[in-house]
């Protein structure tokens, strides 16, 4: 019988570790934290130093109770929970539950990865649960808690029921709104670009551009200014001032951190940061690999550090130098910095062994899986690489009182660019730039040579709004801060989004009416709690307190203090939404009486003051909305597709929309969305070769108002939709395949693709798994407050339960009687 048991987060893990340890050992798996505050209550005791209460989570008391039984049979108890606050809070929660009389003796192993020779070093060299980090982890869930439970009923009682706020999320949420006023404050601004292509003695023929007029920067604001420089170069002899050519060479960059995958696997594979950590947990928790079984592939996926190991070092440096050749690798190996404040527990992210090459491992990934492992590999072996060496040539021409300039840059040796190059950020220009020079091939010229011109080029232009921040760039933004840390990006985005705050248009965060709504009054009333300086330095006490540099009882003491204060004021001062009436000059064309603006579920409308008598309602248009775009003329109008007649903007429960004005006679519609510039753009129906099988009408992509999908065009004589098949058979009538559906208020459910001939339904997504534990024919994929996504097996009686990713949520939803 095993002496000892060791206890890890997930089946997955459980199942790696447990083949590296002997017949001593048996493993088993928590599914998570156990334990956590309470959800109904604050669970928090202000008055006794914010002693917390912990409750055993709901649905965890058969895992906690199988654990206990096992831990009766056992002298040791082995602690293996991920290397972070959570997996210490983890270890820690664990420990208080198992220890029953104090018998046993209790351990705690760390590893960065999970490898045979890491695994056995680690349980060779046990230690205990690090009490700071325990705190750490427990005060930001303090912190979080105070907040979202004592500032959301405020959102409630003043704005609308079921809203909340936390602490991080809501600061993320203020710079997409902030970066929305930017955009609408924004007035564009008139300026030319000037180019010459010119020729020289020697071949090839390249362009040059202006950049300075007069000695200072070039800066033509207007077509007055621009005819008259035309005139002016036509005239204007071309003469080489300078010429330049020096060697420039391009460092390699170090290996990930959490937040540097996260934007390179948006902007390299489209990606989302959800996306990222769940498959990097399945590459780093371990993947089936033949022969050698079940193996982790990369090291831990959360951490803020640059660091490697010596040993990784050395067997990168080997592999480079047999692959590539000496001429690849330099003399030393390339040591990096990391950030100020970042925790050095953790190495990088990196492969456990860089002798899997993606090739040798591709044949047991899926698709996802091998393009994530290759981004990692080919970033971690380039970062060990030489520079790579370019030529590149500068040539100033003098034409008058104006310079221009060119740049070619020629890329001389490869060094890590033969393995990995990064991607564009799109928001950089300055990247853009330099990109588009390599590669460009410039004359041999010497000073004096008088050029010839071939063409003058010069171009309006108008300055653009800062853009929209998508996933990769908000990620950035918020490192670049100090907000949130490795742990906290994934659920930061998702909270704000699941809770209706924003939404996306073509991956770019939009703030909805409510979300701004929200952040003008929790930075009105909380300015200090919401400042993102503020919010940094709390973050900062949190590292100080892990390091047992900080008491988190005075930390939170000092927090408390001024935010009790502001929340006091703000259940006095705070507008409320719900009773507030804005008077207007608009007739109720009904009654007579005037209309007064409301807020309500929806967000502002027009309703007339002598409700309940009257109630006519009108929608209003947001400011900076599609519609003031479209009535103000700065885009085409559209005519309907199906009538001819001109096409109007409406506001309808969902957003706004363009709807033939010959309605009720004709009933087409088209979904409003703006692209990555914020330029208003129309969905517009793409008819498909497929056929409708109950009409024979081709079908056609549309967009409704929960997202795309594919239809009869014959509609509405034929209401055909082709739904979304799962690949799992009906288990109730073993016939028709399951399909994803959609209720009336749009959320998705699961059922017979035979109905009404067969009436089975299902919430949770299907997947075309057979269950490793009892063998059912499928897995469903559910989702949890606590855990995020978790898959488990349909049939109830089966244990199996499987982790694709720690998801950290900040803090659960705010029950009504919080």
């Amino acid at each position: 019988m095993a002496k000892s048991m060791v206890i890890v987060e997930s089946p997955a893990k459980a199942r790696t570790i447990g083949k590296y340890l002997g017949k001593d050992f048996f493993v088993r798996a928590s599914a998570g934290h156990v334990k956590d505050l309470p959800k109904k209550d604050l669970g928090v005791d202000i008055q006794r130093n914010f002693q917390p209460t912990y409750k055993v989570i709901s649905g965890k008391e058969k895992i906690l109770k199988d654990l206990k039984k096992d831990a009766e049979k056992v002298t040791a108890i082995y602690l293996a929970a991920d290397p972070d606050r959570e997996g210490e809070a983890i270890c820690f929660h664990l420990a208080e539950e198992l220890n029953g009389t104090g018998k046993r003796a209790i351990h705690r192993v760390l590893f960065n990865e999970i490898t045979k020779n890491a695994v056995l070093k680690a349980f060779e060299n046990p230690t205990t649960i690090d009490q700071n980090k325990v705190e750490a982890q427990q005060a930001r869930r303090i912190l979080d808690r105070l907040v979202g439970y004592q500032v959301s009923p405020l959102l409630w009682k003043k704005v609308r029921k079921g809203l909340s706020a936390g602490r991080v999320q809501t600061v993320a949420l203020r710079m997409i709104v902030d970066r929305e006023k930017e955009i609408r404050a924004f007035k564009p601004e008139e300026y030319w670009n000037f180019s010459a292509r010119l020729r020289a003695e020697n071949p090839p023929p390249f362009e040059a551009r202006a950049v300075r007029r007069d000695g200072k920067k070039f800066k033509i604001p207007n077509q007055e200014q621009a005819n008259e420089l035309l005139a002016e170069l036509k005239k204007s002899d071309f003469i080489v001032q300078d010429v330049k050519r020096k060697e420039r060479k391009r460092n390699p960059l170090p290996p990930f951190i959490t937040s540097k995958l996260q934007q390179d696997a948006a902007r390299q594979l489209n990606f989302s940061v959800k996306k990222t950590m769940t498959i990097a947990q399945r590459l780093y928790e371990g993947i089936e690999l033949g022969d050698e079984g079940s193996v982790g592939l990369i090291t831990y996926m959360r951490t803020d550090s640059t660091r490697i190991s010596s040993s990784a070092v050395g067997e990168v440096r080997k592999f480079i130098g047999s692959t590539y050749g000496a001429d690849f690798l330099p003399d030393k190996p390339n040591l990096y910095r990391s950030k100020k404040g970042a925790q050095d527990a953790h190495e990088a992210i990196r492969p456990t062994s860089v002798m899997r090459q993606p090739a040798d491992v591709k044949a047991y990934l899926n698709r996802d899986e091998f393009r994530l492992y290759d981004l990692i590999w080919k970033r971690f072996v380039a970062s060990q690489m030489a520079p790579a060496v370019f030529d590149q040539t500068e040539i100033e021409i003098e034409a008058g009182r104006t310079l221009f300039k060119a740049v070619g840059s020629i890329l001389k040796f490869e060094g890590f660019l033969k393995v990995y190059q990064e991607g564009n950020d799109t928001d950089d220009p300055v990247a853009e730039s330099e990109a588009g020079d390599e590669g460009r091939v410039l004359p041999d010229v010497s000073v004096g040579e008088k050029l010839k011109v071939e063409e003058l080029m010069h171009e309006q232009k108008f300055t653009q709004p800062p853009p929209r921040y998508n996933e990769a760039s908000l990620v950035k933004a918020l490192e670049e801060k100090g907000i949130g840390r490795p742990s906290t990006y994934q659920s930061i985005l998702s909270v704000i989004t699941q809770r209706e705050y924003v939404s996306k248009e073509n991956g770019r965060f939009v703030p909805s009416e409510l979300g701004e709504v929200v952040t003008e009054l929790l930075v009105n009333h909380f300015g200090e709690l919401f400042n993102y300086d503020y919010t940094a330095r709390l973050e900062e006490e949190l590292d100080e307190i892990e390091e047992g540099k900080e008491d988190w009882v005075k930390a939170l003491k000092d927090f408390y203090a001024e935010f009790k204060e502001r929340l006091d004021t703000a259940q006095d001062e705070m507008k409320n939404l719900k009773e507030e009436e804005i008077p207007t000059d608009e007739i109720c064309e009904k009654c007579g009486s005037k209309m007064v603006i409301r807020w309500g579920r929806f967000g502002r409308f027009m309703a007339c003051s002598n409700y309940p008598e009257c109630r006519n309602t009108k929608e209003i248009a947001r400011e900076g909305s599609v519609a003031d775009e479209l009535e103000s003329g700065e885009q085409p109008k559209e005519i309907c597709s199906k009538c001819g007649r001109p096409m109007v903007v409406k506001k309808g429960r969902y957003g706004e929309f363009l709807a033939c004005s010959g309605y009720p006679e004709c009933k087409n519609t088209k979904k409003i969305v703006r692209d990555p510039e914020g330029e208003v753009k129309v969905h517009e129906e793409k008819t498909l070769d497929e056929k409708c099988p109950q009409c024979g009408t081709n079908l056609v992509q549309k967009h409704g108002r929960f997202g795309e999908f594919i239809a009869c065009g014959n509609y509405p004589e034929c209401r055909y939709i082709k739904p979304n098949l799962t690949g799992v058979r009906c288990p109730k009538c073993e016939k028709g395949e399951l399909v994803e559906r959609k209720s009336r208020r749009g959320k998705v459910f699961y059922g017979c693709e035979r109905y009404p001939d067969c009436d089975y339904v299902m919430w949770n997504k299907p997947l075309p798994r057979q269950c490793p534990s009892c063998g059912a024919p499928f897995l469903v994929e559910k989702y949890t407050k606590r855990e995020g996504t978790v898959i488990v097996c349909e049939n109830r009686d089966c244990d199996f339960r499987e982790v694709p990713e720690a998801a950290e949520a900040e803090q659960p939803a705010v029950q009504e009687s919080a």
